[in-house]
């Protein structure tokens, strides 16, 4: 592990260097929450939250993405031709990334980067990204990472970890694109002593066992899917659901998008914008048939793709990375803890 100091009077200025290098991204406040928004000069990220109301995940794939325009206008030489939107993949980075919301990008690079499909949007978007993380030093009581294959001080999907230390930082080096970051920052590179692991430790430490909020997974594997699907429990566990879709649009591993024509006069752009499993439209087939036409299927599909058909499908842990955005926002308190107890326990 190399670690380095970074005295918070410098903090700054080696932001204010990395604006020649790099477009900053980092979480501010807006009203009572915080958010992911482009900082500009002379701005800095405010650490002074648990974490932000929504994932840093429309950095990458924003709510709204505009991928072609045309014209119908037939007076026009190009008319009837979609015209890819040009788009800004210079170099970014991410400051203050919970480490979670870090691990997430993971999960979710499986949909969009696979052996068989690559999207050029987010792939683009993605590589183009420095993600500095900042450690989670008091974690929020709905967090749940440490049994979600994540932690406060979890550094895959991290460039860079800083960890608060109080009268300075601590920045654990992760990659090469963390270190060329702080080399743009003109921030110490140098390696402090063993002392400083030794006292990120302690305070990594001290922060899991501050986690009191767990699922349990180690069953879920070998639960028969259909089982599962046909289990008694799901009315229950959607009953309060009034299908809003909140869980989704915060989450971080959420994917899902639909992409339509928006067009006025001549002219038109198509576009891909967020979508949620818990709509009703989202499977509706254009033979007017729904195969989730009730409330119970879309709850259903919502957690049994979380938390069985992903778990099938890449053998790797849950799709869920234990942030709590889901349980604490969820304007009916339907709680995904709870529902994978019941899932990994049914039958038992």
């Amino acid at each position: 592990m190399k670690v380095i100091k970074i005295d918070k009077e410098n903090w700054a200025v080696g932001l204010e260097k990395l604006h020649a290098s790099y477009r900053l991204f980092g979480p501010v406040k807006e009203d009572n929450f915080h958010n992911f928004k482009e900082l500009d000069k002379g701005e800095q990220p405010d650490f002074n939250f648990s974490n932000t109301l929504l994932s840093p995940k429309s950095l990458v794939h924003p709510q709204s993405e505009v991928m072609f325009e045309y014209s119908l206008d037939e007076k026009q030489e190009d008319h009837h031709v979609m015209k890819e939107i040009a788009r800004d993949y210079s170099p970014r980075v991410v400051i203050g990334i919970r480490p979670c919301d870090a691990k997430a990008f993971l999960l979710v690079k499986r949909n969009f980067d696979t052996h068989e499909y690559k999207d050029p949007y987010w792939i683009k978007s993605y590589e183009a990204t420095t993600f500095v993380g900042f450690a989670c030093n008091t974690p929020a009581g709905t967090c749940f990472c440490t049994t979600a294959g994540c932690g406060p001080f979890h550094e895959d999907g991290l460039d860079l970890l800083i960890v608060d230390v109080k009268e300075h930082f601590l920045g654990i080096i992760i990659t090469k694109k963390g270190e060329n970051l702080l080399a743009a920052a003109g921030w110490n590179l140098e390696s402090d002593s063993n002392a400083a692991s030794k006292q990120i430790e302690r305070i990594k430490q001290e922060a899991e066992a501050r986690i009191t909020s767990f699922v349990s997974t180690d069953k879920l594997r070998i639960k028969t899917t259909m089982e599962l699907y046909d289990a008694p429990f799901w009315e229950d566990v959607a009953f309060s659901c009034i299908n809003c879709g909140t869980c989704t649009y915060l989450c971080p591993t959420c994917w899902c998008f639909d992409i339509q024509d928006e067009h006025h006069g001549c002219s038109g752009v198509r576009m891909r914008n967020w979508d949620s499993c818990m709509y009703p439209l989202f499977t509706q087939h254009g033979s007017g048939h729904n195969p989730r036409s009730k409330k119970m299927q879309r709850v259903r599909q919502r957690f049994m793709h979380k938390l069985k058909y992903y778990v099938d499908k890449y053998e790797n842990g849950i799709q869920c990375v234990g942030c709590g955005r889901c349980i604490r926002l969820c304007p009916v308190n339907i709680d995904i803890r709870r529902v994978c107890d019941i899932m990994n326990n049914f039958g038992d």
